[in-house]
């Protein structure tokens, strides 16, 4: 609670520091949850437009700009860069893992919130984070794990970073949102429900608490620890009387 009440200040202080100066303002990167207390602010920021953006579609880490520019007559672009960092030598590189780049970043005693999503393809990271930091990492990534790396920045979203997807359908026996997860990631009920209560569902980045709600097409789902997916809606009933659905999931 403790935690929710600085961030609303925070960001109330963005928000009221935008309106009286004229001049955008950005927070620092926020995580799901804080995604979910901005979402929960709606109607106490409604006297100023604002925005959240990761680097790329789908981010689940994302920073929050107030401004726009039908009010402050201009256009600023998020402080967000990308560095790729990928293997000099290819061939030989190890197979490197979310958790490997996420390590070599936190070795350099940086602050959390400065870096956005890391995604990884193909052994090659793609780190979203602030401009202010980007040029520091590109100079002090070298290695991660055993493999030697070379870097780049770059303002513009790689397309190799770009959302990639797999298509999936499957059976449910009820459209309630905890039976869908619990099919996705092959839980059992009982266990996909504890994640609702534990807060770890989130729907459209606000946080989800009702197990039984029904979703709708074009819902973005991410349960914490597991992934995210898309919801691709009911496509039909089976003759036994359950329900086919699909999913794109994220990859």
């Amino acid at each position: 609670m403790k935690e929710n009440e600085t961030l609303k200040r925070r960001v109330l202080d963005l928000a009221n520091r935008c309106y009286q100066q004229n001049i955008y303002t950005f927070s620092g990167f926020l995580n799901a949850a804080e995604v979910s207390d901005v979402y929960s602010m709606e109607r106490e920021l409604d006297f100023i437009p604002w925005k959240l953006f990761g680097g790329t579609e789908g981010c689940e880490r994302q920073m929050l700009r107030f401004g726009s520019e039908e009010t402050l007559g201009y256009e600023e672009e998020f402080p967000i860069s990308c560095v790729v960092i990928r293997p000099s030598a290819p061939k030989f590189a190890e197979a490197l893992s979310h958790r490997d780049f996420l390590g070599a970043l936190m070795n350099l005693g940086i602050e959390r919130d400065v870096l956005g999503d890391i995604i990884v393809r193909d052994s090659v990271g793609y780190v979203f984070c602030e401009d202010a930091i980007a040029a520091y990492l590109a100079d002090n990534i070298t290695q991660v794990r055993h493999t030697v790396m070379t870097t780049e920045v770059t303002k513009e979203c790689p397309g190799q970073a770009a959302p990639q997807f797999l298509e999936e359908e499957f059976v449910v026996s009820s459209n309630r949102c905890d039976a869908i997860i619990a099919k996705a990631y092959k839980l059992s009920r009982t266990r996909s429900t504890e994640l609702f209560h534990a807060g770890k569902i989130f729907v459209n980045g606000r946080q989800y608490d009702r197990n039984s709600g029904i979703l709708k097409s074009g819902d973005i789902v991410s349960v914490r620890g597991f992934g995210k997916f898309v919801f691709r809606g009911f496509l039909q009933e089976t003759k036994k009387g359950r329900i086919r659905v699909g999913i794109a999931r994220y990859v």
